[in-house]
């Protein structure tokens, strides 16, 4: 998957989140902390069974995945037509 070999799928882990190695440690934890100011190094220090390549490729894969595709509305396309309940 595009370079990402240490983001995994697994409907057992987490219910199939993005995680790390198959750990129970998601890539959106790893967002999380680093939105709050923790570093690479304080994040290893906390969970010791990551590696500083895990919480890069999981901001790697969180911009990816993130990535906003604009695909503009034609002139053809028409909003569905609005209906009144009556009682």
């Amino acid at each position: 998957m595009l370079g990402f070999d240490r983001i995994t799928f697994d409907p057992n882990i987490l219910g199939g989140k993005a995680c790390i190695r198959g750990m129970r440690i998601s890539v959106s934890l790893i967002v999380n902390l680093v939105a709050n100011g923790m570093t690479a190094p304080e994040i290893v220090a906390e969970y010791p069974d990551l590696k500083e390549e895990d919480v890069a490729q999981a901001l790697r894969y969180a911009a990816w995945a993130s990535d906003d595709l604009f695909i503009p509305a034609t002139e053809t396309a028409q909003p569905p037509a609005q209906t009144t309940k009556q009682f």
